[in-house]
């Protein structure tokens, strides 16, 4: 039965954030019942996070390591596991006594090693669309860069977490024994921490963990903090605080500061007063560039004909072209033979084919044809959830394939450029976190085609 769980969070381990499994999935023990997974958290609060936003995936992982779907429940340590309340053991007559909500044992903020990092400059294919934000990556890690703070903005899938991590592990190597402290958090993450600390009072703990133990700050997709004035005024004056001690702070986000509405202007000039460097989608040589280091890496040989094919048809996400090429290598093995343009016709059709000419009309065809709805209605003052869902499509899909600013975006559908962000970053997030939502999306996004 422990087994069943040391298998199934190895799986969570892959599947979910590297904070969100630490903070929350590590401090969890469990039990198997039958088709029951029991697990059991440190105290009220984390039962009642994990319940809300992980049981989806918990459970999925279990099926698979189970081979069945089991009921999973959460409950605190010494509660009744089926109603998530104290076990009745009390004497009669006595009042319960009040339990302090408390930290779960992963919430001391601990700075990163090596192996917390998957991506290296090593293996990062520079271009003209990167070269700006590769080079002040270096920079800020060799400290040539003359600014302390760099904020590096792109749509999803260009680059910029390989970067952030690259960030870290170099950092992670410094020579001598003075190595930097470095916290690398996505926005979530620290959002979650600080509530946690709120929850349980011990909100001095937290500004202590994060203004006077860090020496450099990696926080991701900082767009998260959109209309959140609490989070967003704590990680002010965490910001100030570091500047204040000479530490260095990197940020990435799928919109540049000044798109990001629903930010305090406080902030969003923090954010502006370092060193903006933007990712655009690569070019046809560097596309095959990227395929040939990743075809080197899974050993196998491309040809020149099949480098060009997917190249000329993946042009958006670099994360497609790994994908691809991924798949390619794993399909040749099976059958036992040499990668040609047939088989990769084969593998391509399983993605979404880039077309230039493709434009906003084209967009609104498509998602309206998806969704089942006119294009009146998409561009309605509608707060229908289907509604709402194929216009946020229409926005990804329009920030992605054209060159229309967000404001015209919006525009186009009666909507302010904040209606646009926020649209966006709703389902970035839910790709992101691969929930059901997030699956379908990806799939309708791969089916688009002028």
């Amino acid at each position: 039965m422990e087994k069943i769980w040391t298998q199934t969070k190895l799986l969570l381990e892959k599947t979910v954030s590297p904070g969100l499994f630490h903070l929350w999935i590590k401090p969890l023990s469990a039990r198997v019942a039958g088709d029951a997974l029991e697990l059991t958290a440190p105290n009220a609060f984390v039962a009642a996070w994990v319940r809300e936003r992980l049981l989806d995936a918990i459970t999925e992982a279990a099926a698979s390591v189970m081979g069945r779907r089991p009921e999973v429940t959460v409950a605190e340590a010494g509660a009744n596991p089926e109603h998530g309340r104290p076990a009745s053991g009390a004497a009669p007559g006595k009042a319960p006594v009040a339990v302090s909500l408390g930290l779960p044992a992963e919430m001391p903020l601990r700075t990163v090693s090596e192996d917390r990092f998957r991506f290296s400059f090593d293996d990062f294919v520079v271009g003209p669309c990167n070269e700006l934000a590769y080079v002040a990556s270096r920079g800020i890690c060799e400290q040539t860069l003359a600014s302390e703070q760099l904020f590096i903005s792109s749509s999803p899938g260009l680059g910029k977490t390989h970067l952030l991590q690259a960030i870290g592990r170099q950092l992670c190597h410094a020579p001598g024994k003075a190595k930097p402290r470095v916290v690398y958090l996505t926005a979530e993450e620290f959002a979650g921490r600080l509530i946690m600390a709120i929850k349980a009072r011990d909100v001095e703990r937290f500004k202590t963990s994060f203004r006077e133990s860090v020496d450099v700050l990696l926080l991701e997709d900082i767009h998260f903090f959109r209309d959140k004035p609490r989070i967003q005024a704590e990680l002010l004056n965490t910001l100030k605080a570091l500047r204040s001690r000479g530490c260095r702070l990197v940020f990435t986000s799928s919109f540049l500061p000044k798109e990001l509405s629903g930010v305090d202007e406080q902030l969003a000039s923090r954010f502006c007063s370092g060193f903006l460097a933007g990712i655009v989608p690569p070019d046809l040589p560097t596309r095959k560039r990227i395929l040939e280091r990743k075809a080197a890496v899974h050993q196998v040989l491309l040809p020149e004909a099949v480098s060009d094919l997917l190249a000329e048809h993946l042009r958006v996400d670099i994360r497609q072209l790994e994908s691809c090429i991924h798949n390619l290598a794993l399909k040749a093995r099976l059958l036992n033979r040499a990668i040609s343009l047939e088989m990769a016709w084969e593998v391509l059709g399983n993605y979404k084919i880039e077309n230039p000419t493709l434009t906003l009309d084209d967009i609104v065809d498509y998602v309206c044809d998806v969704y089942r709805i006119s294009p009146d209605q998409l561009s309605s003052k509608s707060r229908k959830r289907e509604h709402v869902l194929a216009r946020n499509t229409a926005f990804l899909l329009a920030r992605r394939h054209t060159e229309m600013s967000l404001q015209d975006i919006g525009q186009r559908f009666n909507r302010r450029h904040s209606t646009v962000v926020k649209g966006i970053t709703s389902l970035e997030r839910h790709l992101s976190l691969e929930t059901p939502l997030g699956r379908q999306i990806e799939k309708t996004l791969e089916r688009v085609s002028p």
